[in-house]
């Protein structure tokens, strides 16, 4: 996956309102956004797991623990690596927060301002 670094792509829920308002502060703050509900996000697991590189996290750390689907099918099991993959590209609406990705970096938005993170890089560049 590649981006350019005026270029800031969101994976998010668009019934949240931390997702939209997430994707309407990166609008406010003059950046170049893509925005992409969670069902239409990556669909390779190679996307995936760069995203997931470039987060430096664990699959298991996008997941929201209380939504039901969770509470009946994940919780208390575990996969490997690639079967974490394959539950986030097959299950999207699991993951908790948008995902903002700006080159070679990413963070996960757990309030909307945090997309400011991303956003201050390109002014420090």
């Amino acid at each position: 996956m590649k981006t350019h670094q005026r270029e800031i792509l969101i994976y998010y829920n668009p019934t949240s309102s931390v997702g939209r308002k997430t994707v309407a502060y990166a609008q406010g703050a003059g950046l170049h956004v893509k925005s992409y509900a969670f069902s239409r996000s990556p669909s390779t697991s190679t996307s995936w797991k760069q995203i997931l590189q470039f987060l430096d996290v664990h699959p298991r750390e996008l997941m929201n623990k209380a939504h039901p689907y969770y509470q009946q099918h994940i919780r208390g099991r575990d996969f490997d690596d690639e079967s974490w993959i394959k539950v986030i590209q097959n299950n999207p609406d699991l993951i908790k927060s948008p995902i903002a990705v700006r080159g070679q970096k990413a963070i996960v938005c757990q309030t909307p301002t945090d997309i400011y993170k991303l956003a201050n890089q390109f002014k420090a560049s």
